[in-house]
Parts: structure tokens; C-alpha cells; sequence
């Protein structure tokens, strides 16, 4: 599971045990007392099979009952970028993380599009994505997790992020992760050639897996927000995850947090 391994995407660095005085605009968010659904989408603008699926998660609230809680999460791929157009928002660790999603459903085929919901592979309909995730919210939350996300100047964000869980015994894991919405790509080639594609929810920064130690695990971060990032489409994500089936106990999303 790469335990050791920390993923840097942005420019992060380490900061103060509490949110720095320069820090405005900060954002608390709490998980709640049952669990978020975490869906996740494994796509690739290289692929011309998947701009449905990119549509479907961009529609994802009109699908879903008005009190759902979901956590939607677009993780595009790298392996269709040797065909004759390279995603600019790939990723090779996505590739990584859904090969090892794949294996924890005892599954062998990796491809896009792709859905698993809170880690469990789904190719199921609307109509069966919204029962799936009513059944996920009913359950009683496995973890806790607190987010606390403070605008730094014109470029930067300060992130703490606090998880528990209730099993102090099973391993677990701990994620954050970038996403930004309302993204448009022009495709000149490959597979989408002349087509314009929208995006949302794509995963632009990706920390952890970070060990949950004795149930309790905090990241603190800096992350330097590139230019061409929209500070108003950014939402931070966080989620724990069960170590040896991949199960996803919580997912927290606080959103737009990270100022104009």
C-alpha cells in the first residue's frame, strides 16, 4: 500500500501546530455522525468513451436524493496519453491507486471509465448509484474527520486535517487531495479530436497514504496554489480508508475555502 509514501504534486511544506495568524477566510469542517459516500472516477481525456461519464459526475447532485452525502473525486489517468493526446490533468499515481482499487475487489481489468464507491467497483445505473448511496449514508460513520482550511495571502492555503476511527485495530489509511471544478480542454487529438471537454471535481494536489497511528493521524500542509488554478472552483477533500480492503469509512469535502 505504499505506506511510506508521500505524494507531492504542489509545493507543500510544514507549518505550526495551529492555523498561522497570516491564515484568513479559514473554513472548520466536521464529518458527521453517518458515512459520506466517496465516489470516485477514473477517467482520461485521451479516452472516447469516458466525456459521458465526466457528465454523469458533473450531474451527480441532480441524480442523487437533496439530503445525499457524497464526495465526488475525477482522477484522470496517464495510460492513454502515449495514443496521441496527453491529459494535462493525468496523473500516474491515479493509475497506481486504481490498479490497487481493481485488486481489492478481487477484479483483474483496469479501465475507463471507471467508478468505485466508497472503494467497492460499481457499474451500475443511476437509479442504482442512488440506492448504493443511500445504503453508505445509513451506515454509522467508522472514522471521524475534522478539516481546517485557512486562505494564505493571493496564492496559498494552510490545511489541517484530523482523523480518528472507531477500530483502533484495523489499519488505516488517510488521504487529501485538491479538486478543482469547472475545467475546459479543447482536444486536438487522439481519440477526442475537435471535441471540447468540460470537467469538474478533477484531483489537482494528492497527499497520503498517511498511517493512522493508535486510530488518530493530523496533516498539516502549505500548499503554493499554481496560476493557473481558480481559487473559486478549489475544494479540499479528505477521506480515511481501511487499509486492507480498501473500504472507505469517511470522506469530508469543504468546499470553496479557498477564497476568490
Amino acid at each position: 500500500m505504499y505506506l511510506h509514501r508521500i505524494y507531492f504534486y504542489a509545493m507543500f511544506t510544514a507549518f505550526t501546530a495551529t492555523m498561522p495568524a497570516a491564515a484568513h477566510s479559514v473554513c472548520d469542517a466536521r464529518s458527521g455522525p453517518k458515512t459520506t459516500a466517496l465516489v470516485e472516477l477514473y477517467t482520461s481525456e485521451g479516452c472516447s468513451s469516458c466525456p459521458p461519464a465526466d457528465r454523469q459526475l458533473s450531474q451527480l447532485r441532480q441524480v442523487l436524493d437533496p439530503v445525499a452525502e457524497v464526495v465526488p473525486l475525477a482522477l484522470h489517468v496517464d495510460y492513454w496519453d502515449s495514443i496521441g493526446w496527453k491529459d494535462p490533468y493525468a496523473q500516474a499515481l491515479f493509475g497506481e491507486r486504481q490498479s490497487r482499487l481493481v485488486s481489492a475487489n478481487r477484479q483483474k481489468t483496469v479501465y475507463t471509465p471507471q467508478y468505485f464507491i466508497s472503494g467497492t467497483e460499481t457499474r451500475s445505473g443511476q437509479s442504482e448509484l442512488r440506492k448504493l448511496v443511500v445504503r453508505i449514508n445509513a451506515l454509522p460513520a467508522a472514522a471521524d474527520i475534522r478539516l481546517q482550511v485557512g486562505a494564505k495571502g493571493n496564492r496559498a492555503l494552510a490545511l489541517i486535517a484530523d482523523a480518528t476511527v472507531t477500530d483502533t485495530k484495523s489499519p488505516a489509511l488517510l488521504y487529501l487531495a485538491i479538486t478543482e471544478s469547472g475545467l475546459v480542454s479543447n482536444v486536438t487529438r487522439g481519440e477526442n479530436k475537435g471535441v471540447t471537454l468540460a470537467h469538474d471535481y478533477v484531483v489537482r494536489a494528492w497527499i497520503g497514504p498517511i498511517q493512522l497511528t493508535n486510530g488518530v493521524a493530523r496533516v498539516e500542509r502549505e500548499l503554493v496554489l499554481p496560476a493557473e488554478w481558480s481559487r473559486a472552483q478549489l475544494d479540499v477533500i479528505a477521506f480515511v480508508q481501511a487499509e486492507h480492503d480498501g473500504k472507505v469509512l469517511q470522506a469530508l469535502r469543504a468546499q470553496h475555502c479557498a477564497g476568490s
